[in-house]
């Protein structure tokens, strides 16, 4: 009879407990192109935290009038924010795993780091699977989104959890829910903008724009709406700015129902009609450039800011690679790997480690 769980990777008594770091992120296409993107939203869409309309009215929507028109026109616009080494998401995903790695294993702390992408590749399960055969025993799911929602981190979590259900041995696992106060993080949003404003000056208005989800969201209980706006105050109580100097925006309005407000692309339509000059755009939402950045704000919103009689519209980049950013996120993660036994190097590499100093001073 066929087991329902996957098969467990080799062990050998004696081995030693590894733990992992898996940082998860939304998704991307493989290829900026309307098979990839027909995959890629099929799989998107599906999702029951993303669309929560039932099935059988979502899925003739989905699959007889969406996937046959959007992906063409989906994949036009990743293709004008395409680079050479892909996606611009998976991109900077990647090398944010890298650094943190990195930057962990300077603090002395031994561990596996990782990146998944909730929809498309590397997948969750499958990047999973391969921290388990490399023996990892102790999991860390981080999230590449600072603020909680049910669209984006629990859908997250729910990948994980259909994961565990075909293991047979799992690995002990924490989940980090969101981080949108985190002083780190903050930290590394105000110099973002400062890094900006030295080199061109101060605008007349910030905005500070968030992916939008249904308004009813918000009355059924997600805090999304909530932790936006407190990111944007922290942030703007940070950089020393009035309340009459910025503003807090949602966009990626999908459908026709109601979404979070105030909408971005109208709101810098309305302020360019009332005569501000230039609006300075900055999306703390997203840890990592992609195509709702690169595409929808620096292109579509700036063409729309200028339309509509603005002068002068600068997109700040997202946190990406910083230092700022890595640092907070190894700050982060150090804090949830707390009380793990093998987080940090052992005592007899710690020893080992002395030894070697005291000797090479010996010899100096």
């Amino acid at each position: 009879m066929r087991s329902k769980f996957a098969p467990e990777p080799a062990f050998r008594h004696g081995q030693a407990a590894r733990t992992g770091v898996l940082l998860c992120n939304l998704g991307t296409p493989e290829a900026p192109t309307a098979p990839a993107l027909r995959r890629y939203l099929g799989q998107f869409l599906s999702d029951h935290r993303v669309v929560e309309i039932p099935a059988l009215l979502w899925k003739p929507i989905l699959h007889g009038i969406i996937l046959r028109v959007r992906p063409a026109k989906s994949a036009a616009k990743y293709a004008s924010v395409w680079t050479p080494d892909g996606s611009p998401l998976k991109v900077w995903t990647d090398k944010q795993a890298k650094l943190l790695q990195g930057w962990l294993g300077e603090a002395g702390h031994q561990v596996l780091v990782r990146y998944a992408m909730r929809y498309g590749n590397p997948s969750i399960a499958s990047q999973l699977d391969a921290l388990k055969a490399e023996g990892v025993t102790r999991i860390l799911i981080l999230s590449a989104y600072p603020q909680y929602s049910g669209t984006t981190t629990a859908s997250v979590f729910d990948d994980v959890a259909d994961w565990g259900k075909r293991q047979r041995h799992l690995p002990e696992l924490r989940f980090v829910n969101h981080y949108h106060d985190d002083p780190g993080y903050i930290e590394a949003l105000a110099r973002r903008v400062e890094a900006h404003w030295r080199e061109h000056g101060q605008p007349d208005q910030l905005v500070m724009s968030f992916h939008g989800v249904p308004a009813r969201t918000l009355q059924l209980g997600d805090p999304y709406h909530c932790e936006c706006y407190k990111t944007g105050r922290l942030l703007a109580e940070r950089l020393g700015i009035r309340p009459d100097r910025f503003k807090i925006t949602f966009q990626s309005r999908f459908g026709k129902a109601k979404w979070l407000e105030p909408y971005t692309e109208p709101t810098l339509i309305a302020l360019a009609q009332a005569g501000t000059q230039r609006v300075d755009v900055i999306c703390p939402g997203f840890t990592s450039d992609c195509l709702e950045t690169l595409e929808e704000i620096s292109q579509e919103a700036r063409e729309a800011f200028l339309h509509a009689g603005g002068k002068d519209f600068h997109y700040i980049p997202c946190l990406n690679d910083s230092p700022a950013w890595i640092d907070a996120l190894s700050a982060l993660t150090q804090r949830h790997l707390g009380g793990w036994p093998t987080q940090v190097a052992s005592q007899v590499e710690q020893q080992d480690a002395r030894d070697r100093a005291l000797a090479l001073g010996a010899k100096n």
